[in-house]
């Protein structure tokens, strides 16, 4: 009777990595809990999208890479499609720049590829009890910033949109024009009009100091 029981209240778990080994990682984790099953993976938006409209997820799972696309929107469109999800980010991108991004975007938790792969277990059942899964660093430092006044997602780049952060990255990775506008599916134009925003956001003059801002930073966040 308890292993039925086990099973028909499985809470269902969609997978979304465009990383084999890591989504395979998640599958045997997931796999050994007995409240938890994974409904579904997938490596890109589309698939994403399909696999929640049929497999019914109660959590998703989220890198905010997905080979050239930003998770942050795949947050937004689930979040507006169904809304009941709750959604989970798991990346190896830095807490500190992106916790406050996804939590804005509608994300309840947010784990970092250099914790150990049990935390994801944890915040999974943290965040289907309604609660807010960070890590305890993350969570003092936003406490901290709360203390004096200062936004919650408080950082040097904290002024760039989520594309203008998307463009910067990719600058500071040593990604050219042509190259970040064909990954990102937008106009060498629009790029060319996203840095020159980003230079005036973060009081740049010069497309050299741009990019050593970005390397920097790039370097900091790897």
């Amino acid at each position: 009777m308890s292993n039925s029981i086990n099973f028909l209240t499985r809470r269902r778990v969609l997978i979304v990595d465009d990383h084999p080994v890591v989504r395979q990682g998640l599958v045997l984790a997931i796999g050994r809990e007995p409240d938890l099953e994974v409904c579904g993976e997938a490596a890109d938006i589309e698939e994403a999208l399909r696999l929640a409209e049929e497999g019914y997820p109660d959590v998703a799972i989220i890198d905010l890479s997905l080979d050239g696309e930003d998770g942050i929107e795949l947050i937004d469109y689930v979040k507006s499609r169904w809304s009941s999800v709750k959604i989970l980010v798991y990346s190896s991108h830095d807490e500190e720049t992106y916790a406050g991004r996804v939590l804005r975007a509608g994300a309840m938790g947010y784990v970092s590829k250099r914790e150990p792969m049990l935390n994801v277990v944890v915040a999974v059942r943290q965040i289907l009890a309604g609660e807010i899964y960070l890590s305890p660093h993350m969570t003092t430092k936003l406490l901290q910033r709360a203390a004096v006044g200062k936004p919650l997602d408080y950082n040097p780049t904290e002024t760039l949109s989520n594309r203008e952060l998307q463009v910067f990255e990719m600058i500071g990775q040593g990604v050219n024009t042509i190259e970040i506008a064909r990954k990102l599916e937008l106009s060498p134009k629009t790029v060319e009009s996203h840095r020159k925003v980003i230079k005036a956001k973060l009081h740049l003059q010069t497309a050299a100091q741009l990019s050593r801002r970005a390397f920097q930073w790039a370097q900091e966040n790897s």
